[in-house]
Formats: structure tokens, C-alpha cells, sequence
């Protein structure tokens, strides 16, 4: 395995000198850098998940300082922390419950079996439901309540219950990293592929003979338009030109490349637009959890004039875009599709 600190400065270099072009190249580079920490950090006898939290917490403020500006990183970091606390609770939760089953089947009078209140079936089954409750914006960074460690009891037992004990930490301590390395494996899968599985959605969304309006350049707009004409869909699209950086004559440009009809506009021409377009289709850096988005310049024109005449507006972005906190001004829209 190479050097966890080589790989960190390398990327940490990349950020710096922006090396790394787009948000989904970004976001699974860091996923997969995260993945070689996790993998070639030690865990301790105990709070192995700790340990964990810890060493993607160090390396992840790291490279959210190199490039504040790139948003998918933090978006990263705090996804990759959730997948550890959540796969510890589940673990914690199953061995509760095993540890319940066992209390049950044992022969000990009630007595002994009173000085272990915390493995009740209440503190299971409430342990159960944090488990499977679906995450939340609110909720997705909670960290873990000290209540749902797992009991420890004291042993009277010989060297073998010792030795038993600490095959035990030492097995769930592999678990524990190897479903945490799994379910990054898996993030890093939805990452590669958000924008086909965005883009197999645009029939649904696109219909005949429709017009459509986006702004400036995005790859995920590309993508969706793409998808909705290889499904026989004929339609035509308005792009506005996104000055001061220009990037919608590149995005027009490649759609007239695959074959649909395009029209440049500029910018100031799209509130005189706007009464002819049945939706509004643009990209965003980044997606909060009011409801608004942080675009590039120009947006918040395109969404007050598509409020003004009750036109669909539409936001595409990937899961690596959502933001897990409201620290930044924005606009609210109409109607946002994330996948």
C-alpha cells in the first residue's frame, strides 16, 4: 500500500494548484483518498470508531483549507464521518442485541440479571430505530450518543474469557473497517455515475415539442438534454451565454455537436425569453439544505424571471453537491432534483 501521507500531500498540491477540474472528479478522488486512510489506520483495543472519525477529521480539514472554494471536498468528509458513525451504531446495535439473546438463555437468577439495565429491549429497540432511520439534512452529522457504546461488564472469569474478549474486540475491529471501507466503495460508485443516473430521468421531465432554458455550461445538464433526445424526444434549447466567463457557448456548441437545436442568447435577453420556455434546466455548485443552491452569476435572474411567469425550474446536481449546513446566503427555487 503507498504512504497514506504521500497521497494526502499530492492531492493536497492538486487542490492547491488547481489541478482538478470539475466537482465530480474532485469529490471522488477525495472519497477514494479517504478510503486509503481508513484502510491504513490502526485501530486501538478500544472506540475503534473514534480512531476512525479521528483520522478522517485530520486529513479532511486539510483539504478543505487547501481549496475553500471547492465545496464537494467538506461534502466528502462529512459523508465518509457519517458512514463511520452509522456502521459503528449498527454494529453496537447487533451486538446488544446478541448480548440481550444471551442474557436471556442464561440460567442466572433475577438478580444477576437486574445489574444489566442497558440491555433491556427498550435500549435495543431504540437503538434499532436510530439505526434505521433514514438520515436526514438535520440529523446526518449527529454524532453518536455515548448510550449506544456497548455495556462492558466485569469479568470474574480465567484468561480464556479474557482471551475471548479481546478476540471479540479485535473481530468487530475488522468489521468495523471493513464495512466502513465498503460503504465508501459504494459512495465512491454513486459518484462515478450521478450523472447517468440523473440523465435517465429526463424523459421523465422532458417532454415533445417542449422548450427548454439553462444557463452558462454544466455537464450534468449536458448529460440530461443528451438522454432526453436519444429517447426520441424533440425539443429546443435556449442557452444564455453566462457572461462574464462565457461558458454557455461552450455548452451550445456541444449541443449543436449532438445534434439538437440550440440557440445562443445573451443574458439580458432572458426575461424577454422567459414567456416561451416550458422549463428551466441549469446546473449548480452546490445544493443546500433550505432548499436553494449556490450557482454561478446570472442565476438568481434566470429564477426570478422563471417565479414571475410560473415556470418549472429545475436543478440538477449529484449527491456529492449537497451541503449539510445553512452558512450561506441563497436563493430559494422552485423545485430542485437531486440525485
Amino acid at each position: 500500500m503507498p504512504d497514506t501521507q504521500a497521497l494526502v500531500n499530492d492531492f493536497l498540491n492538486k487542490l492547491k494548484k488547481r489541478k482538478i477540474e470539475g466537482s465530480q472528479a474532485t469529490a471522488k478522488q477525495t472519497a477514494e483518498l479517504l478510503r486509503s486512510v481508513i484502510s491504513q489506520t490502526r485501530m486501538p483495543y478500544t472506540n475503534q470508531a473514534a480512531a476512525l472519525i479521528h483520522s478522517v477529521k485530520a486529513v479532511g480539514e486539510r483539504l478543505i483549507a487547501a481549496n475553500p472554494v471547492e465545496l464537494a471536498v467538506g461534502n466528502v468528509v462529512r459523508r465518509v464521518l457519517h458512514i463511520v458513525r452509522e456502521e459503528d451504531l449498527s454494529l453496537t446495535t447487533a451486538a446488544m442485541a446478541g448480548l440481550n439473546l444471551s442474557a436471556e438463555s442464561d440460567d442466572e437468577d433475577d438478580t444477576d440479571r437486574d445489574n444489566h439495565p442497558a440491555l433491556s429491549a427498550a435500549a435495543i429497540a431504540a437503538a434499532s430505530r436510530s439505526t434505521l432511520r433514514p438520515p436526514s439534512l438535520q440529523t446526518l452529522l449527529e454524532d453518536v450518543p455515548d448510550s449506544a457504546a456497548v455495556p462492558h461488564t466485569s469479568s470474574s472469569g480465567g484468561d480464556s474469557e479474557g482471551k475471548s474478549k479481546s478476540a471479540d474486540k479485535s473481530s468487530r475491529s475488522r468489521k468495523l473497517k471493513h464495512d466502513v471501507i465498503e460503504a465508501v466503495n459504494e459512495l465512491i460508485q454513486d459518484i462515478s455515475t450521478c450523472h447517468e443516473l440523473i440523465a435517465e430521468q429526463a424523459v421523465e421531465h422532458i417532454h415533445q415539442n417542449e422548450v427548454i432554458l439553462t444557463l452558462g455550461s454544466s455537464r450534468t445538464v449536458l448529460e440530461f438534454l443528451c438522454a432526453a433526445k436519444e429517447k426520441k424526444r424533440s425539443f429546443r434549447v435556449f442557452v444564455a451565454e453566462g457572461a462574464p466567463r462565457y461558458q454557455g457557448h461552450l455548452l451550445a456548441k456541444e449541443l449543436v455537436t449532438r445534434g439538437l437545436q440550440t440557440t445562443l442568447i445573451t443574458d439580458s435577453a432572458v426575461f424577454a425569453m422567459i414567456s416561451r420556455v416550458n422549463m428551466v434546466i441549469v446546473g449548480a455548485h452546490a445544493v443546500m439544505a433550505n432548499g436553494g443552491v449556490i450557482a454561478p452569476v446570472g442565476l438568481n435572474m434566470v429564477a426570478l424571471a422563471a417565479q414571475k411567469h410560473a415556470v418549472p425550474f429545475v436543478v440538477l446536481a449529484g449527491s456529492h453537491k449537497v451541503l449539510w449546513h445553512n452558512k450561506c446566503f441563497t436563493t430559494k427555487l422552485l423545485y430542485i432534483l437531486v440525485q
